[in-house]
């Protein structure tokens, strides 16, 4: 199903770095139900507590470590695709397979209507259970899963549709099945197409963003970012695989790489940073729907201004553009 997540929605898998919050809150929990047994007024040292709680969270918030972001990318509780698909969308009518050999679950997607206007969205989706995630594959996309996002925006171009994805990925499945199949021929074949798609594309990405598994649906004309994503050539623990030789410097690898909103601004790899909550999107996801839904409709006022021509050289110039380059003299 793809249903809508409450507001109201309680977290219930703490970070390590939350965890001065969950005692705080214990302690105030616990404040509450003795006030309440023994019939007093202790109003003045629970509005105590509750101003101490608010201003260490705001501390903890404010002071981010680029690994700590990507520990929020990675919340279980954070909304994924289908979430977005439920709460931004209606009228959705998911599409299956690529045609040539099975239906990737970590790939879904299909028609859909965005304030009365179809569309064609496409989501990486990770699962919340255990079965879930076998089903979508910890979020890891099969060849077939590019291949089918890929039938599904030739049909948005065949009948002048917006496209919209969400990315939300560590990375494609780099297994002995993917490799098989030729994942990176998948995933090429989709930027080379994507390229030169005569439609809009608006990309978000929502959490994780990792390598050619998130690029493979992310050859867009805008690119937009939650704050507490990240967007990646590699994941921090493949990096530090590669230069420590040992993931446990995956932090170190993390700040390396440059993960922050920030720089992914600076360097014009996406065009807008979406804010989110105070602790992640998962703690309020239905004003993170509203913000997100209010961008992508901005986005694609704008694009619907440009001729399928000049969406195609502006997307190949964006990509062209993307970095800040030096040279040096000897």
């Amino acid at each position: 199903m793809f249903g809508k997540r409450s507001k109201d929605f309680k977290a219930q898998y703490i970070l390590e770095f939350e965890k001065p919050l969950r005692e705080l809150q214990k302690n105030l929990d616990e404040l509450i139900v003795r006030s309440q047994d023994a019939k007093v007024d202790i109003s003045c040292e629970i509005r105590a507590l509750e101003q101490k709680i608010a201003s260490e969270e705001r501390n903890i918030f404010a002071n981010l470590s680029t690994w700590q972001r990507v520990l929020i990318a990675r919340h279980p509780d954070r909304p994924y695709s289908k979430d977005y698909i439920g709460n931004i969308f209606s009228d959705f009518q998911e599409l299956h397979g690529d045609r040539l050999f099975n239906d990737d679950r970590a790939i879904i997607g299909g028609f859909a209507m965005l304030n009365g206007e179809s569309i064609i969205v496409i989501g990486e989706q990770k699962g919340r259970s255990l079965s879930e995630n076998i089903e979508c594959n910890f979020g890891c996309p099969y060849p077939e899963g590019y291949r089918k996002a890929l039938r599904l925006m030739k049909l948005a171009e065949k009948f002048s549709l917006p496209i919209i994805t969400f990315v939300d990925t560590p990375g494609a499945y780099p297994g002995i099945g993917s490799e098989e199949r030729h994942i990176a021929e998948a995933i090429a074949v989709n930027l080379r197409d994507m390229g030169r798609l005569e439609t809009s594309i608006v990309s978000v990405v929502i959490g994780e963003g990792g390598s050619g598994g998130a690029l493979g649906i992310a050859m867009a004309d805008r690119v937009l970012a939650l704050e507490n994503s990240y967007y990646s050539v590699i994941s921090p623990e493949g990096c530090a695989a590669i230069l420590w030789k040992d993931r446990k410097f995956a932090p170190e690898a993390a700040e390396a790489l440059q993960l922050s909103p920030e720089n992914l601004l600076k360097l014009g790899i996406v065009e807008e940073i979406l804010p989110e909550p105070l602790g992640g999107a998962h703690r309020n996801s239905d004003a993170v729907f509203a913000s997100t839904k209010e961008a992508i409709l901005r986005h694609l006022k704008i694009l619907k201004k440009f001729s399928p021509r000049q969406l195609i050289e502006k997307r190949y110039a964006r990509f062209r553009n993307i970095g800040i380059f030096s040279e040096a003299t000897f």
